[in-house]
């Protein structure tokens, strides 16, 4: 009984282990990177990005770059964004964003369903929100976790998981460039 017991806990134990190892990163794990990332400074002026989405298996399925127009009055922000696809197509969306203490920021915008809720650490931003997104002439509520890091002054890395129901469905990567 007590070789059964001792095995027991062994698995156990191992079980916790495995689980940690599994843990998702949180933005505090990144408080002492730099440089520090200001969203109200960073995304304030001009700001051109160039990315693309991925299908879960890798395939690039979509290509687009984006012009962003940003500007803050307060803890009050506007992000203007408009959208060239790689197959002509364009799409514009303006983010009304609010700052909040410890570096906490929620946002809306005319195809996010709800509020977006973020979070700045060091020189991570992560950003979760639900998305109307249509396809085919059908329209999907898609979550999206964002996670952007400053590289430096003038770049940020963007890469953003969607997934619907806990399925995962791509990937979105971006680089910022602040003009």
């Amino acid at each position: 009984m007590n070789t059964r017991r001792h095995a027991f806990f062994a698995l156990l134990a191992g079980s916790a282990v495995l689980v940690a190892g599994c843990a998702n990163p949180q933005v505090s794990d990144y408080a002492r990177q730099q440089p520090t990332l200001e969203l109200d400074r960073y995304f304030n002026g001009r700001i051109r990005a160039h990315g693309m989405f991925q299908k879960r298996g890798g395939e690039v399925v979509r290509r687009f770059t984006v012009v962003m127009d940003c500007h803050w009055q307060g803890n009050q922000g506007v992000l203007d964004e408009a959208f060239t696809y790689s197959d002509g197509t364009t799409e514009r969306r303006v983010w009304r964003l609010t700052k909040h203490a410890d570096g906490r920021y929620t946002g809306r915008a005319d195809d996010v369903v709800g509020e977006a809720q973020g979070q700045t650490s060091g020189n991570a931003f992560r950003w979760n929100y639900t998305l109307r997104l249509p396809v085919d002439g059908t329209t999907y509520e898609v979550q999206f976790d964002d996670w952007m890091f400053l590289i430096d002054e003038r770049v940020m890395l963007n890469r953003a998981t969607m997934s619907k129901f806990g399925v995962s469905l791509g990937e979105v990567l971006l680089s910022f460039r602040k003009e």
